[in-house]
């Protein structure tokens, strides 16, 4: 969940078949030449274009399985001229077997297999796409991209927004990080072996992007059932130029701002009380936030009373800076929370519209089990991204919020003071 890059998703909502515009969606034609004029990839699942036979040479037919399971995800015979795909889009491994079936003059079928193929990305181009616009998400992904490329010893491309691109291209040097529009440019979708998809596929209910709900898994760890990696969690690396400390006196980051009012600390003392509490302690207070008012209508969030604003659309690699050597850093289910994460910074997370599984685990998760909490987590509660006021349950009732309003300062305080002047 992110408020940096300026953005107002912290996700992509996928339809079952198609893709949505601003992925880069696969060739035409699968890539990879097989006997026969037989084409196929893994492109947006696994696909197999089977060319035109005369009528004296007979049909096709094909089989798809899951290696690793064995079963038989598909299978057709009398094809001709057909291009089969399967409608999982996430990582299986494939198993492709293909006949050419005709009949002789006795009337008897001959079947000749001659086409046979397990799935093997090693050495070659994959190619896994990050949608644009979300800081938390991609770097809470980036590192099942670089499991994938460990693991299945590919040659991977990321695509993703190039604002976050200086951050990981010199911490994962393996790795290719190009925009979506370079892979346009560059007709990357043509040369890739595979293309995996990163997302959070809300209405995906046959799972055909996501093997498993990511409300149910994380928000994180979607992208290792994704790209069928170990779904142990772990920060993404990052890489930056460090000046060293930014300001000498001791001090805290926080981000008070959210792409939607759920995700808000909504206590409208809470800040104050906090900062109050962090100042007697000999701290400065800086914020670090993109933007110094966020909201809509008559509902606008505004920087906290009494810390120094460091807002303003600056580099990442800037902020990252600022995070590396607070003593702590206090914010929201937000993107500047995973780079606070990413840095080694200790992160203090007041959240109650989310589970506390949704994002990475700390010790110093601030919930309050005693309101109505984790709506985000409901399948039966969608996210409305256009709506900045979504409350599900309690929208325009005394109740609104209240997963939030109801964390106290003291709540937070007590979380802190374990990490006051330790570092």
């Amino acid at each position: 969940m992110n408020n940096q890059p300026n953005t107002t998703s912290n996700s992509t909502n996928q339809s079952q078949t198609t893709q949505a515009p601003p992925y880069p969606t696969a060739a035409a034609l699968p890539t990879q030449q097989a006997p026969k004029n037989i084409r196929f990839d893994f492109n947006e699942g696994c696909r197999v274009h089977l060319p035109l036979l005369e009528e004296a040479e007979g049909t096709w037919r094909i089989e798809l399985t899951d290696l690793d399971t064995g079963n038989i995800l598909f299978a057709q015979a009398g094809l001709n001229q057909a291009l089969v795909r399967s409608s999982k889009r996430w990582y299986v491994r494939f198993g492709i077997t293909i006949w050419q079936d005709s009949k002789a003059e006795d009337g008897k079928t001959t079947s000749t297999q001659v086409f046979s193929y397990a799935y093997d990305s090693k050495d070659k181009q994959v190619l896994i796409v990050f949608p644009v616009g979300t800081l938390g998400d991609t770097l809470a992904w980036m590192p099942y991209a670089a499991r994938f490329a460990e693991v299945r010893q590919a040659q991977v491309t990321c695509a993703m927004s190039e604002l976050l691109i200086p951050l990981f291209k010199d911490a994962y040097p393996h790795i290719n990080f190009v925009t979506h529009d370079d892979v346009r440019a560059q007709k990357l979708t043509d040369q890739a072996y595979a293309t995996y998809y990163l997302g959070l596929f809300f209405d995906d209910a046959t799972c055909d992007w996501q093997p498993s709900d990511f409300r149910l898994v994380g928000l994180h760890k979607t992208a290792a059932y994704i790209l069928g990696v170990n779904p142990k969690e772990e920060p993404a690396k990052i890489s930056f130029s460090d000046e060293g400390r930014p300001i000498k006196e001791p001090y805290v980051c926080i981000a008070a701002q959210a792409s939607s009012q759920c995700k808000y600390w909504n206590n409208p003392t809470g800040w104050d009380e906090v900062i109050k509490w962090l100042k007697a302690q000999g701290y400065r207070v800086i914020c670090i936030d993109q933007k110094t008012v966020h909201g809509t209508g008559i509902v606008w969030n505004h920087i906290p009373y009494g810390a120094e604003d460091q807002t303003g659309s600056r580099p990442l690699t800037e902020r990252a800076r600022w995070l590396k050597h607070a003593d702590f850093f206090i914010g929201l289910g937000s993107g500047l929370s995973w780079l606070a994460w990413s840095t080694g910074t200790p992160v203090v997370m007041i959240a109650g519209f989310s589970h506390p599984t949704t994002e990475f685990e700390t010790p110093f998760r601030v919930i309050n089990w005693h309101t109505c909490n984790s709506c985000w987590n409901d399948p039966k509660e969608r996210f409305d991204h256009h709506d900045f006021l979504w409350c599900p349950r309690h929208a325009n009732t005394p109740r609104q919020f209240e997963c939030t309003r109801l964390i106290t300062a003291q709540q937070v305080i007590e979380t802190i003071k374990p990490l006051a002047h330790k570092r």
